[in-house]
């Protein structure tokens, strides 16, 4: 009680106002500019930052996006404010690398990460529908792994510079942006890449998206919004504490886009989405995994980074890495399908967090 009494995000209502406020601003987002049915998508805006650093090539998909800069900036402050910046890391770095990196293969085949999925689907896209089948499946196969002794290993406490490093790269991303700001028709700013079509073109005001997401990156770190722990407490203690902030976030971002005039039902045509109903669920049954295995959705990640786990900043920089590879060797989908090797990697993804969930297994 006395935790809540300091803590208001940490009850129901906090976590109900939480999930609110992100379905509310991702969908204002969209309006200002940011891509359709993807006012707030985490994998997507990670593969748009690889894009702007050149780590590939996908003409369509390159920007800086403030909103990553923001998140974690916004944990950053709240964990400074509320003395939880907590330097911290240990717990199996390497394999979180490796979960981060096909966390985003399985994101980018469905397109979209599990905030993007449930926007998705408050937008109208019904293929979103298989894609939460599949994050709801994964994160149940991570649950078995859970309750037959899955532990990456404990964290223990670090150097301040280990805390920091995310947030200083970040902070270097930020200044780029704003050095090398795009330049109409110039598909190159300096050091950085900008899309002149596509869904890297298409972005809210730097100051907008920036405010938003350090706002949004404070109130989830103080209220611990997490859509893969939403359904790991649902399914392992039906305790559905952070399952009402998913909830919420569906309900207010529906209503936003109705107001908004974006909500458009229906599975053909959607914005920035394929209607593979097989691989939607699989895709995002791989990341699903995969998030369960490290801990945390990928907005979860960048907020525990943010507060200083060093474990939690490498699954953030493998998600880029393998964003870069992904599109860089065809495991990506698009609107018009998945990629020419999107089978292969979502096999191998597979393969390998199922043996990760299995040889991290504590024996009894």
């Amino acid at each position: 009680m006395k935790s809540s009494m300091k803590n208001p995000f940490a009850t129901t209502l906090g976590i109900i106002v939480t999930g609110a406020v992100i379905g509310v601003l991702a969908a204002c987002l969209q309006k200002l500019g940011n891509p359709p049915n993807m006012g707030i998508c985490v994998a997507c805006m990670e593969r748009d930052i690889a894009g702007a650093l050149g780590l590939h090539r996908a003409a369509a998909v390159q920007y800086m996006r403030p909103e990553i800069i923001g998140f974690v900036l916004g944990s950053f402050v709240a964990s400074l404010i509320f003395r939880e910046f907590r330097p911290r890391a240990g717990s199996a770095p390497v394999v979180r690398f490796v979960l981060g990196f096909f966390a985003m293969i399985g994101a980018l085949v469905f397109l979209g990460c599990p905030w993007r999925a449930l926007l998705r689907l408050a937008g109208g896209d019904g293929n979103a529908i298989f894609g939460l089948l599949g994050l709801l499946f994964g994160v149940w196969i991570g649950t078995l792994f859970f309750r037959k002794g899955y532990n990456p290993g404990r964290t223990s406490s670090a150097p301040v510079p280990v805390g920091l490093m995310l947030v200083l790269i970040m902070t270097a991303f930020l200044i780029l942006r704003i050095i090398y700001p795009p330049v109409q028709g110039q598909p190159q700013s300096g050091v950085l890449f900008y899309s002149l079509q596509g869904p890297g073109s298409q972005h809210a005001p730097l100051l907008v998206s920036l405010v938003v997401a350090v706002l949004v990156g404070f109130i989830a770190q103080r209220s611990r919004f997490c859509t893969m722990g939403a359904l790991r407490d649902l399914i392992l203690f039906r305790n559905t504490h952070l399952f009402l902030g998913v909830l919420s976030l569906v309900v207010f971002a529906f209503l936003t886009n109705l107001i908004f005039g974006q909500f458009r039902p229906g599975f053909a045509n959607q914005p920035i989405a394929h209607s593979m109903s097989l691989w939607n669920f699989l895709g995002m049954a791989l990341a699903g995994l995969a998030f369960a295995l490290a801990g945390g959705c990928p907005g979860r990640q960048l907020f525990l980074a943010g507060e200083g786990d060093g474990d939690a900043a490498l699954f953030v920089i493998g998600m880029i890495v393998g964003a870069a590879f992904a599109h860089n060797f065809g495991f990506a989908a698009s609107p018009k399908g998945i990629g020419p090797n999107s089978i292969v990697a979502i096999i191998i993804g597979f393969a390998v967090c199922l043996w990760v969930g299995f040889a991290m297994r504590q024996k009894q």
